[in-house]
């Protein structure tokens, strides 16, 4: 154990000193008496007080030359509370590591979950994109369905006027459809004003489509009887086209003829000047003033 000497060599430690001896010869006393009044510490007091504490000393310091060292024995309850205390402290330092060890694993756990996220959004485009693919292979394999079955000679409507009608505007949107539609107009009512104009669409959807074969029959069966409608003297111009694409000139310079004898007469300024021209491109005979 260190010498009190040592300790002690400043007037505060002294202090302490005092006060413990004070207080451990005096402990019996206290506790049978009412607590004391504060002491009002005054200039006299302190004075008083600093004696005392020189006195002590010099007892102190005596008793250690005489071979009688004073040891300071620690509080009990300063010894356990100490204790206490560094259980605490470990415990502390327990918690903070498996706060680290907390803060790592949710650290590991959010990367894990960004590319979890990251990988679930890229499959979930890739499975849109599949259905995508499947239903246009779906509506795909329909279409070819429909169109490659047999044309319908059924009438959709029960009048051939709203079968000509719907038929038209189907084939200004879905040409394909469109013309599927044409042909069960022609099926459904024969030899009616409406099927030989639906004959007529069919053979200009045609010559958009660049089917100039399909085309030709298509006019021949819509003038077929040479039939008095709006519509037949241009359609009587392109069939002479088509025949002349088809390296028929002269059957085309003879719908020319035709054009001249049946329909001249009432077409407009217009289709009267295309035939003109027509005739001209391919190098027909002048035509015949009618008789």
């Amino acid at each position: 154990m260190p010498k009190l000497p040592a300790v002690l060599r400043s007037r505060n430690a002294l202090v302490t000193a005092l006060g413990i001896v004070l207080i451990a010869g005096t402990t019996t006393v206290v506790a049978q008496t009412t607590p004391m009044e504060p002491i009002q510490w005054d200039k006299r007091r302190l004075d008083q007080l600093d004696r005392n504490v020189r006195r002590i000393e010099r007892a102190l310091t005596q008793r250690n030359a005489a071979g009688q060292p004073v040891i300071v024995e620690p509080d009990p309850e300063t010894v356990a509370l100490q204790g206490r205390v560094g259980i605490m402290d470990r415990r502390l330092q327990d918690l903070e590591a498996t706060v680290q060890r907390v803060n790592g694993d949710l650290e590991r756990l959010t990367f894990q979950l960004d590319e979890a996220t990251r990988a679930n959004a890229t499959l979930t485009t890739r499975v849109r994109d599949a259905e995508t693919r499947m239903r246009e292979m779906d509506e795909a394999a329909k279409r070819a369905a429909e169109l490659g079955a047999p044309v319908s000679s059924d009438s959709p409507t029960g009048d051939p006027q709203r079968d000509l009608m719907a038929a038209a505007r189907l084939a200004a949107s879905d040409p394909e459809m469109g013309e599927r539609a044409l042909q069960t107009v022609t099926l459904a009512w024969p030899g009616t004003p409406q099927a030989l104009e639906a004959s007529s669409r069919l053979g200009d959807l045609r010559v958009s489509q660049g089917d100039t074969q399909g085309a030709m029959a298509a006019y021949a069966g819509a003038l077929r009887g040479w039939p008095q409608t709006p519509w037949a003297a241009a359609t009587t111009l392109e069939l002479a086209a088509v025949l002349h694409a088809n390296d028929r000139k002269t059957d085309a310079c003879t719908a020319l003829t035709d054009f001249n004898r049946r329909y001249a007469e009432g077409a407009s300024a217009a289709v009267r000047a295309r035939a003109a021209e027509l005739r001209t491109t391919f190098a027909c005979p002048a035509p015949r003033p009618p008789r």
